[in-house]
């Protein structure tokens, strides 16, 4: 058991940034992408100066997400993905608005979320890990 725990304490780290960095990448390339769309999309779910808004979401999204990635100030980078998916899971995911029909996907996304803000949690109280640009300390 000691050469697993060695090398988890090492690698799994590592791992799981790579792993949670992905998500907040694909979405911000997505907004990149689909501009338009995402901004019709904000409108539509009533998100105040999407305009404003959209670019702010984006620069977020990348920032924490390399933040995260590399391990350099991962927990100020948890701490702005984390206010970011907080209010996006309120305004997009939020199930019981939506008709029966839809509700299910929603809540999948709205449970889903909730376990990716644990993950950032666990980032922003115990820092990187190894392999990162911080060496693994807390900022």
């Amino acid at each position: 058991m000691g050469l697993f725990s060695d090398v988890s304490k090492t690698y799994a780290p590592l791992l799981g940034r790579v792993l949670l960095a992905f998500i907040f990448l694909q979405s911000a390339f997505e907004k990149v992408l689909d501009y338009a769309r995402t901004l019709a999309l904000m409108g539509a779910r009533g998100i105040p100066e999407p305009q404003i808004l959209l670019p702010l979401a984006i620069a977020i999204l990348f920032a924490g997400a390399i933040m995260i990635l590399i391990g350099w100030k991962a927990q100020w980078g948890a701490l702005l993905l984390i206010l970011f998916l907080i209010p996006a899971t309120l305004y997009f995911h939020n199930y019981w608005t939506y008709p029966p029909a839809l509700q299910l996907n929603q809540f999948h996304h709205f449970v889903k979320n909730l376990a990716i803000l644990g993950a950032l949690s666990m980032i922003a109280g115990m820092g990187s890990g190894a392999l990162s640009v911080d060496g693994g300390g807390s900022d």
